[in-house]
């Protein structure tokens, strides 16, 4: 055929940098700090619960289509135990749906409230599902940028260009916070500022969250919970990051009804339903102690510690996240320039995987010296590739 076979839209995304770096590290033997999942599994206590569902037959045919009862209730319950003493509840019967994931949520999210030609602001660098699913729903991605700012060892928004990006033109904005890849978690004064615009340019707010147990210092602070906002926020979750079940796929929004309906009608003809049995499990994982979520958190926290110690010593500079599982580093200390040669070579140099920032930007020269990577990993796992990656500073 004369005709690509591909859709033009997502012919740019091609074969994912994380699929070629895993397959590296497979073939390499490197120890794979690249794709952000644990090397461990999440709570016994949550394994046993699936167990039980499918030896009971519960959720082995199709689930209700917004989700289990059980696990509505459960989001809702756990949106109150958070978040209630900021304002936050939700009707579980119509405010919450439960999606495949916290990417199909994105998607359908998108594919639900964009018209063609709408604007979508994100801050870049982002989640590279962000700009695929933009690209299906017809809309026209607008990078704001996250800058690095040595002096802090963190990365910041710009709220001046963040406003001046907003055209007649811009129906949304995807938010991510904390934020993946670099870390960083937006302050109450910027998400003050994001909810001021949203309010008076009445946009609508997609905020993915998937991250919000991960929060090395102050707090999660749910857009939604900013005045005027709750009415035009869908916010995002998922199963995957706090408890360590990443295969899974369980996630879920909230949102008023009539945003959850719109999301609704278009995740509806994606996966329809998914996860029946996963479902429950992750129902009575919503309910653990709060002493799970921070152990979670404190272990967490201690192994970044343990990973921007050496990469600082490999000669990194290191930029501290205070939220999610992922460093980001600049090369150039190393006298390098290029992310993507940098981390393909990198196997071969020092026998670890890591990811080239430049992915996530639509303005790849802001993003070529900055490398990511995850440290969801064991504590024997994190020594040996600081141990590793050492002889880059000798080299």
């Amino acid at each position: 055929m004369d005709r690509p076979l591909l859709n033009r839209r997502l012919a740019e995304f091609g074969t994912t940098i994380f699929a070629e770096m895993s397959a590296l590290a497979v073939r390499t033997g490197s120890l794979n700090l690249g794709q952000g999942f644990p090397d461990a599994d999440g709570p016994e206590e949550v394994r046993e619960a699936a167990v039980r569902a499918l030896r009971d037959g519960r959720g082995n045919q199709y689930p209700p289509g917004p989700g289990i009862p059980e696990l509505r209730a459960a989001v809702a319950a756990h949106q109150e135990r958070f978040y209630g003493h900021l304002g936050l509840s939700y009707d579980p019967d119509t405010e919450v749906l439960v999606t495949a994931g916290a990417t199909e949520a994105i998607a359908a999210s998108l594919l639900a409230l964009l018209e063609p030609g709408d604007e979508v602001l994100a801050l870049e660098p982002y989640y590279d599902s962000y700009a695929a699913c933009i690209a299906m729903a017809g809309g026209r991605r607008v990078p704001v940028t996250l800058r690095p700012h040595p002096e802090s060892g963190s990365y910041r928004l710009d709220l001046d260009e963040l406003r001046d990006a907003i055209t007649d033109n811009t129906r949304l904005i995807l938010l991510n916070t904390p934020h993946n890849p670099t870390g960083t978690v937006l302050t109450h004064e910027e998400l003050s500022a994001i909810a001021r615009l949203a309010v008076e340019r009445d946009l609508l707010v997609v905020t993915d969250e998937v991250y919000e147990h991960l929060v090395f210092e102050g707090e999660h602070l749910p857009l939604a919970s900013f005045p005027g906002m709750r009415e035009r926020t869908v916010t995002i979750s998922s199963a995957g990051k706090t408890f360590s079940f990443t295969g899974w796929k369980v996630g879920w929004i909230t949102a008023p009804a009539e945003l959850v309906a719109a999301v609704r009608s278009a995740k509806q003809f994606l996966t329809y339903v998914s996860a029946g049995p996963f479902q429950y499990a992750v129902a009575e994982a919503l309910a653990l102690p709060d002493s799970y979520f921070t152990g979670l958190r404190d272990d967490l926290r201690t192994k970044r510690d343990v990973l921007a110690a050496g990469l600082s010593d490999a000669g990194f500079q290191v930029f501290r996240p205070t939220g999610t599982y992922f460093i980001t580093t600049d090369i150039r200390p190393l006298g390098e320039t290029d992310g993507f040669a940098f981390c393909r070579a990198l196997p071969e140099r020092a026998g670890v995987v890591a990811i080239p920032n430049a992915v996530f930007y639509d303005h790849k020269d802001e993003g070529a010296p900055f490398v990511r990577f995850a440290f969801c990993k064991s504590i024997e796992v994190l020594q040996e590739a600081a141990g590793r990656l050492k002889a880059l500073a000798s080299g």
